[in-house]
């Protein structure tokens, strides 16, 4: 059962700015975009930075201060053409993420590092080829409980473990899971457990399976005990 990547959940093409882009042009490629930042990179396409609207605005604020009876365009920097540019505002260096990393491995290292943002770059080039937003990020666990059923009785059970619908029912409701059924051996019962908690959506596993507990001869089945 394939984990969501990084890869399937960033924005592409991965769109970024040179190191000499004027901030007042950054600043109206995030409203043509509708998006809140964007990556700053080398000549080589590397990432080497970040530029949000929060950096704009602080950077403005030190312009302001720094000279208060300069003219100053309604939305930011556009009377200072080339004097302000990416370079200067932009949060350094670029933590990056790989496009074959799990969800969860990016939401670490957002957590760890404290950035909202990843640029994601080629396993071998380390060029840019996309972006990833904690909005993103929480599109996984935004899901319906019948998508969530789906892949958990399709995937999980049936397609990764054999076992059909006649022999564990799966229910969902608000995230959370309930297991019913019988599998063959209490073998079974941690990977099932494992593999449900593994599904983007899931919140909480309650498992009632029951086994057959053919350590038992003559013993048709039995009540497998918990974890």
């Amino acid at each position: 059962m394939p984990y969501r990547t990084v890869g399937e959940l960033m924005a592409t093409p991965g769109l970024g700015v040179p190191r000499s882009t004027a901030a007042d042009e950054v600043s109206g490629l995030l409203d043509e975009h509708a998006i809140s930042a964007v990556p700053v990179v080398d000549d080589g396409g590397s990432p080497v930075g970040v530029v949000s609207r929060g950096d704009l605005h602080k950077r403005l604020r030190r312009v302001r201060s720094a000279d208060e009876s300069g003219p100053y365009a309604p939305h930011g920097l556009g009377r200072r053409p080339g004097v302000i540019t990416a370079d200067d505002v932009m949060t350094s260096p670029a933590v990056t993420a790989r496009p074959g990393w799990t969800v969860s491995q990016a939401a670490r290292t957002m957590d760890r590092r404290r950035v909202k943002r990843l640029p994601v770059v080629d396993e071998v080039t380390d060029k840019l080829v996309g972006f990833l937003s904690r909005g993103d990020l929480l599109r996984v666990f935004v899901r319906t409980d019948p998508a969530v059923r789906q892949e958990i009785a399709g995937d999980v059970l049936k397609g990764t473990l054999g076992i059909g619908p006649t022999q564990v029912t799966v229910t969902v409701s608000e995230g959370r899971v309930t297991l019913q059924g019988i599998v063959e051996s209490r073998s079974l019962l941690p990977v099932v457990d494992r593999l449900t908690r593994g599904v983007d959506g899931v919140v909480d596993v309650r498992n009632h399976l029951a086994c057959l507990d053919d350590a038992s001869p003559g013993v048709t089945s039995a009540a497998c005990p918990p974890g």
